[in-house]
C-alpha cells in the first residue's frame, strides 16, 4: 500500500473510531438474543443468515424488496432500461455516504456487485449475460447485456441468502435480461451489500477484514467477543429514504443508540432473561417455550417472517456415499417428514408437510405424492443394494446451537440408519458447521458428507434464486452438485418471459430435483420472536430480522 493510502486508511479507521466512540454515550440500548452467535464477518463469503443480519446492519443495498414483494429502489433514486432491454442506467441518490465518510459511489456499487456475483448463484445466472458493468459518473453506472434477461431486477433486488452489498465501481449485460431489477433487489442470503471499492476488491474466495459499511449501523470491532456479544452503534451520518420502512425497502430510521446480539446458548435461559427484563428481543424461541412466553402479560410473540421458512438436508455429492444418486434416492425414501417436523417446531399450528422443492403456497409449486412423506423401507433398502452400498460412514454435522434447525440430525441419523445406512453424527456449534462445510476434502480428512438448514421462503420459491437447485459443480452450493440437464432448465427459466413457460420448467427444474435427489425436503414452518411488550416498539416484517424502526423505553 502507497504512503498516500496508509494515510487514507488511517484516517478512515479514525472517522469510523470517532462515531463508536461517540456512541459510547448512548443511553438507549437494545439487547437481542439472535438465532447464532457471530463469528463470520463478510456476508458474500457465506450464506450463513446471522452473517445476512449482520450485513443489513452495516451495509446498505442498492434496490430493496418490500412487504408486497416489490423491488423498490434503495440507494439507487432510480433506473432507466432502453427500449431493446439491453441497458439499463441507475442512478444513486444523494448524500451517500461510508462509514468513514467517504462518499459511495457508482465504482463502489459497480465494485460490489461483480464480487457478489462470484458467489450468488441468482447473480451467476445473470452474469452469463452481462456484458459490461462500469460507470458512467461518480452517480450512475450501466449494465449492459448481450440478450434480454427477464430477472435483472429480481436478482438485484433479492432479499436474503447472498445479498449485493454496495462497496466503492457502469453495468453492461452482453444480452437482454429480464429479471436485473430483481436479481439486485434479492433481499436474503446472498444478499448485495455496498462497500467500499477497496474492500469489495478483495476475492470473493477471502474473507474481508474492513468492515466499514454504507448501512445504518456501525460495527464496533473493539467490543465484539464471539460467543459473549457483538455490538453495533447508530451511524449519524446515515442519510434514509424519505418514505416509510416496509420490508427491507423504504426509510431505515434508527431509533436506538445501540444494538447489543448477546450469545446465550440455552434457550431457557434466555427466555428467562426476557421474562425478568435482562434483553429485550429474542429472535426465534423455539416452539416448546412458547407456552411460557405466553402466559406472561409483558412478553409477546411476533412472526416476523410471515412467509415462513423450508427446512433442507443437504448431501455432498463429491463423496461416496452420496455421490450415487440411488444411494441418495434412498435416503428420500427413508425420510418421514413429520419426524423431523415434531422433532424441530413440534406445533402442528406453525409446522406443514411439503414435498415441494420450490416450497407449498405458491404458483409454481409441485408436489410428489407419498415421498418424502411416507417412507417406503423396501424401496430405501433395496437401492442402497443396487447402489453397492458397502457401509461407508456418513458424517452427519448437527448444530446444536441453532435453535431453527439443532434438532434435525438425530431424526436423520434414526431414520437413515433403520434401512441400512451406517451414521456418525458429529455434535458441533452452527459456526463452526459454517465453515466445515466449505470444505471439499473426503469426511476422513475434515470433511462432510450431509448437514441440515434453513431458507425462508422467499429464497426458495424461485428456481433461479434457490441456491439448493444450483447444479453448478464447483459453483454450486455446498455439496456441489454437477447437473447440465438442471442448469440448462435455469437458464431457460431466467429468459423465459411468459408465465405460463416459467410454471412448465418451474415443474421440470423440481421433477430434476427430486430424480436426482439433489436435496431432502424437510417441511416448512412459520419463525416467531419474543420481545417486551411496553418497551420495545417498531419491529419490521421481511425475511430477516431487522434492527431500525425499532424504538425501546428506557436504556
Amino acid at each position: 500500500m502507497s504512503f498516500i493510502g496508509k494515510i487514507a486508511k488511517s484516517a478512515a479507521v479514525g472517522a469510523v473510531a470517532l462515531a463508536i466512540a461517540a456512541a459510547a454515550q448512548a443511553q438507549t440500548t437494545l439487547r437481542v438474543v439472535a438465532h447464532s452467535d457471530l463469528k463470520i464477518l463478510d456476508p458474500i463469503w457465506t450464506t450463513a443468515y446471522i452473517t445476512r443480519n449482520h450485513g443489513y446492519l452495516i451495509y446498505d443495498t442498492l434496490l430493496g424488496q418490500d412487504a408486497t414483494l416489490a423491488i423498490r429502489p434503495q440507494m439507487a433514486e432510480k433506473w432507466t432500461v432502453s427500449d431493446d432491454k439491453l441497458v439499463w442506467t441507475f442512478t444513486l441518490r444523494d448524500g451517500l455516504e461510508f462509514h468513514d465518510g467517504q462518499p459511495v459511489t457508482s465504482a463502489d456499487v459497480v465494485a460490489s456487485l461483480k464480487r457478489w456475483a462470484e458467489r450468488d448463484s441468482m447473480a451467476q445466472q445473470m452474469w452469463t449475460r452481462v456484458a459490461e458493468i462500469t460507470p458512467i459518473d461518480a452517480k450512475s453506472f450501466k449494465l449492459v447485456l448481450k440478450e434480454p434477461y427477464g430477472l435483472v431486477i429480481e436478482t438485484l433486488g433479492k432479499p436474503s441468502s447472498l445479498v449485493p452489498f454496495i462497496m466503492p465501481a457502469r453495468v453492461v449485460l452482453k444480452e437482454p435480461y429480464g429479471l436485473v431489477i430483481e436479481t439486485l433487489g434479492k433481499p436474503s442470503s446472498l444478499v448485495p451489500f455496498i462497500m467500499p471499492a477497496r474492500v469489495a476488491a478483495t476475492p470473493s474466495n477471502q474473507q474481508i477484514k474492513d468492515f466499514t459499511g454504507s448501512g445504518p449501523f456501525i460495527f464496533s470491532g473493539k467490543d465484539w467477543k464471539p460467543g459473549d456479544k457483538v455490538v453495533y452503534v447508530k451511524n449519524p451520518k446515515y442519510k434514509p429514504r424519505n418514505e416509510p420502512p416496509s420490508g427491507m425497502a423504504g426509510g431505515k430510521v434508527v431509533k436506538v443508540d445501540r444494538v447489543e446480539w448477546l450469545a446465550i446458548p440455552d434457550p431457557l435461559t434466555a427466555v428467562n432473561a426476557l421474562l425478568a427484563g435482562e434483553i429485550d428481543m429474542i429472535e426465534v424461541p423455539p416452539p416448546d417455550l412458547f407456552p411460557i412466553l405466553q402466559k406472561d402479560k409483558n412478553v409477546a410473540l411476533y412472526g416476523w417472517n410471515p412467509a415462513g421458512s423450508q427446512i433442507i438436508g443437504r448431501f455432498n455429492h463429491l463423496h461416496p456415499p452420496f455421490d450415487n444418486v440411488k444411494v441418495r434416492l434412498a435416503a428420500f425414501y427413508a425420510t418421514a417428514q413429520s419426524d423431523y417436523l415434531e422433532a424441530q417446531v413440534g406445533d402442528k399450528d406453525i409446522y406443514f408437510e411439503c414435498n415441494a422443492p420450490l416450497t407449498c403456497g405458491n404458483p409454481h409449486t409441485k408436489t410428489f405424492g407419498d415421498l418424502l412423506l411416507k417412507p417406503n423401507l423396501e424401496k430405501a433398502r433395496a437401492l442402497l443394494k443396487e447402489a453397492g452400498y458397502d457401509g461407508t460412514l456418513i458424517v452427519l454435522m448437527h448444530q446444536t446451537d441453532l435453535q431453527s434447525s439443532n434438532r434435525l440430525a438425530p431424526v436423520a441419523k434414526a431414520q437413515l440408519e433403520r434401512v441400512g445406512f451406517k451414521v456418525d453424527m458429529q455434535s458441533m456449534d452452527w459456526q463452526s458447521v459454517v465453515s466445515r462445510r466449505a470444505k471439499k476434502e473426503p469426511p476422513a480428512q475434515g470433511g462432510w458428507n450431509m448437514f441440515f438448514t434453513t431458507t425462508v421462503a422467499v429464497d426458495a420459491a424461485n428456481p433461479v434464486a434457490n441456491a439448493f437447485t444450483h447444479g453448478g459443480c464447483d459453483k454450486a452450493w455446498f455439496g456441489w452438485p454437477c447437473d447440465e440437464t438442471l442448469e440448462k432448465l435455469r437458464a431457460d427459466y431466467s429468459r423465459a418471459t411468459d408465465e405460463a413457460a416459467k410454471k412448465d420448467l418451474a415443474f421440470k427444474i423440481q421433477d430434476r430435483v427430486m430424480e436426482q435427489a439433489h436435496y431432502l425436503v424437510v417441511g416448512q414452518y412459520k419463525a416467531f420472536g419474543a420481545y417486551r411488550k411496553g418497551v420495545v416498539e417498531g419491529w419490521l416484517q421481511g425475511p430477516a430480522a431487522v434492527f431500525w424502526n425499532i424504538s425501546k423505553k428506557g436504556n
